[in-house]
């Protein structure tokens, strides 16, 4: 019985204040002064996007607004991507033996080594050699030894010192080295075999003592004269790229160092996991500042359009449903307005509609002009709601807890 008097008591108080607060709240009207944001902040209480914002010029300058004005103009179309130096892969050799053997002395004997074409790579024993060179002695010999002889003898003999040069020239042992065999009348032991290329050592795949295989790659040479870039252009922009077109290219690794190029060649397939197509730059390298594997920032050039509407691209605030800027109007406040965009281009975005040329705009501190838009929106949705006036909040009445209340004590029965 006392729990059941406890809640009917509980009960009766809540429904007492609600009505309480009715009576207060039902003819109040949210106040223009104090239901705006204190800086100024405009506000509608029908719409869903953000509302104007009234700033004076000391908050302006404290948080970095600037203004541009939106202009008609040429505008080139530009598919801007990022991309990594590669080596040139036709200037890319791999040097293998053509014999077996074991290596004697190693000259380039180091990764990243320069190169030139004919430059001593290694010497080389091998039993081949050897009897090659053996043969071609024997043959100079039969030579000198039929040089009285009938005319088919001397073209035989003649024939045989042939076969036995070519040998070893076949075998890429140096015109010198055999040139020297001849003139002394000795067989050397071990063999000189030289680059039959310029570049730079990537991978060396021996060293001093090995016993080398006919056909195993010992080194990996390149010549960085000439790199590539490498670029990955999405989908939906690969229809404006073309081979020959003008490229821009900027690397981090080399601020302020600006190349240009041209497309040489766009790749047939397409990446099914990035959705890009590849599409390679061709740029000589003096001094070797391009380096294979650093990244770069390339811009190619498409065709440009004459008289386009444009706007800095930083003006632009994209919520990922509509692009807003904001304008300002006569009266000083910055009204947001929904644009719709087209095609960019050396930081600056096309406008299709929503904005006419001479209109000024705020260029930068979009977000926080947002933002300041956004919280104006928000304390005005607020006041419009009774008993939510955003100013001073009203004073609370004066209500007892029923918890704290002493529970009615029943009548004595006599």
């Amino acid at each position: 019985m006392r729990q059941t008097m406890h809640g009917l008591l509980y009960g009766g108080v809540v429904l007492a204040a609600v009505a309480v607060a009715y009576v207060f709240t039902r003819d109040r009207t949210p106040s223009p002064a104090t239901a705006a944001h204190q800086h100024g902040a405009a506000v509608s209480a029908d719409s869903d996007v953000p509302r104007s914002v009234t700033l004076v010029p000391d908050e302006a300058r404290r948080i970095g607004v600037t203004y541009a004005v939106a202009t008609r103009g040429p505008l080139e179309k530009e598919v801007r991507t990022v991309g990594q130096v590669a080596y040139d892969e036709t200037r890319l050799r791999a040097i293998s033996p053509k014999i077996d053997g074991w290596v004697e002395r190693l000259f380039v004997d180091a990764t990243g080594q320069p190169v030139a074409a004919g430059q001593p790579l290694l010497t080389i024993y091998s039993p081949m050699l050897v009897s090659a060179q053996e043969e071609l002695l024997l043959a100079k010999r039969l030579q000198s030894a039929v040089a009285a002889g009938s005319a088919d003898a001397r073209s035989g003999a003649a024939d045989l010192l042939a076969s036995a040069h070519r040998r070893l020239a076949y075998w890429d042992v140096p015109e010198s080295e055999i040139a020297d065999v001849e003139r002394s009348g000795r067989v050397r032991k071990a063999l000189t075999l030289r680059s039959p290329v310029g570049g730079y050592v990537l991978e060396k795949n021996v060293v001093a003592g090995q016993k080398i295989m006919a056909g195993e790659p010992i080194y990996r040479v390149a010549d960085l004269s000439t790199v590539w870039v490498e670029g990955a252009v999405f989908e939906q922009d690969i229809a404006g790229v073309r081979v020959g077109q003008a490229v821009h290219a900027d690397f981090q690794a080399l601020p302020g160092e600006h190349r240009m190029g041209r497309i040489a060649y766009v790749y047939p397939t397409l990446d099914a996991d990035t959705r890009t197509v590849k599409v390679r730059v061709v740029l000589p390298n003096p001094g070797l500042r391009l380096k294979p594997g650093m990244y770069a920032t390339i811009r190619i050039v498409g065709a440009t359009r004459a008289d386009v509407l444009t706007v800095p691209s930083d003006a632009v605030l994209s919520t990922g449903e509509r692009s807003i800027v904001f304008v300002r109007e006569a009266s000083g406040a910055l009204a947001p307005r929904e644009v719709a965009l087209g095609e960019s281009a050396d930081h600056r975005v096309e406008v299709l509609r929503g904005l006419a040329a001479g209109e000024t705009i705020v260029a930068s501190a979009t977000f926080l002009i947002d933002a300041e838009s956004n919280l104006a929106k928000s304390l005005g949705g607020m006041g419009d709601m009774p008993g939510m006036e955003v100013g001073a909040p009203p004073t609370p009445l004066p209500m007892t807890s029923p918890r704290t209340t002493p529970p009615a004590t029943p009548a004595r029965k006599e």
